[in-house]
């Protein structure tokens, strides 16, 4: 008996070990899946009601300075030459970037991700500044909103495209009325004509929807002010060039609208707007966030009433209440497709 209590004794110890190995092995599995060891990319998690609501109000918040955009470049045109304008303004926004970075040591992005960084840098900092700033040398800041009111819609297709979004049915026809109300009004704001400069307008159009669409999917991977920072920083040496070449070509007379324009621009629009716009669409998704955009030309006709002097037709109040009917149509859209994943993956 002795001995048989042995051998299970035995039998028992050699038993545990593999348990006691088996308990382990979820762990190794868990860390061998994560999508950050092996360098894939990962899931997008559906958000939860506070983040989405956290993510509308940044998104708003970039859309409020974005409207500030145009009329803070008719006034840097007061004391800079278009060349000028541009490369000074993604200088200083550059540095500002990489101040930030440097003060709060993040590293290096992976390599995986500069290409999606380099088409940020060409849209939002390099390219649609450019065009609409040699666009604003014919266009008044009102016919140049037009590009804005197709913009949201641009943006929602290619980030469909792009990151494999599927906003509803409901969703694509509040976007489609909601472009119709703002191209209509922004066309009847201008008379009905097109300006020489629509040609930069339409490019403009073309490369910030890529620019955002791209910096969107890279915000559900890193920070979205890294997102900006590492474009701004990527794009300063084109910027220091294209500034030494233009600001001896270009005539500069300062005066405070020239300076508080190129301030905005730099710090206002292309820092602190993309990096809440950013943040807000990693956490409502492209299609989503590229709505809120929608008030943006009346924004921008608002300010360009204040701080222009531009007129504003009777016809704004109702364009408005229209826009503001298809935004909230499509984010109720939105938030019933985000209720509709979160209850299929629990």
């Amino acid at each position: 008996m002795r001995a048989e209590n042995s051998a299970i004794q035995s039998s028992s110890i050699a038993v545990a070990r593999p348990v006691g190995t088996l308990r382990a092995a979820p762990a190794i599995r868990s860390t061998a899946a994560g999508p950050e060891a092996v360098g894939g990319p990962r899931s997008r998690p559906v958000p939860g009601p506070s983040a989405g609501r956290s993510g509308t109000v940044l998104a708003g918040l970039g859309v409020v300075a974005f409207s500030l955009t145009f009329p803070a470049t008719a006034w840097g045109l007061e004391s800079f030459g278009p060349w000028s304008l541009v490369a000074l303004r993604s200088v200083l926004a550059a540095l500002i970037a990489g101040s930030v970075l440097l003060a709060a040591r993040v590293p290096l992005p992976d390599r995986r991700h500069w290409a999606g960084l380099a088409v940020v840098g060409g849209g939002v900092v390099v390219g649609f500044p450019l065009l609409t700033t040699l666009a604003l040398q014919t266009s008044t800041t009102s016919h140049a909103a037009v590009v804005v009111g197709l913009l949201p819609l641009t943006t929602a297709v290619l980030g469909s495209l792009r990151t494999g979004e599927r906003p509803s049915r409901t969703f694509w026809t509040a976007a489609l009325a909601g472009a119709a109300v703002v191209i209509a009004f922004t066309v009847q704001q201008s008379g009905g004509a097109l300006a020489s400069g629509d040609l930069y307008l339409f490019g403009a159009l073309l490369v910030c929807a890529a620019g955002y669409t791209e910096g969107g999917r890279l915000a559900r991977s890193m920070p979205g002010w890294h997102v900006v920072g590492w474009a701004l920083v990527l794009c300063l040496p084109l910027a220091v060039a294209g500034s030494l070449v233009a600001l001896p070509l270009e005539p500069v007379h300062l005066n405070a609208h020239g300076v508080l324009g190129l301030v905005w621009v730099a710090a206002g629009s292309t820092f602190l707007g993309l990096y809440v716009w950013y943040r807000g669409m990693a956490a409502i998704g492209v299609a989503r966030a590229s709505q809120l955009q929608l008030a943006q030309p009346l924004l921008t006709l608002v300010w360009s009433f204040l701080l222009l002097g531009e007129e504003m037709s009777a016809a704004a109040p109702v364009a408005a209440v229209a826009v503001l009917v298809c935004i909230a149509a499509t984010q109720r859209a939105g938030r019933g497709a985000a209720r509709e994943s979160r209850r299929i993956r629990s």
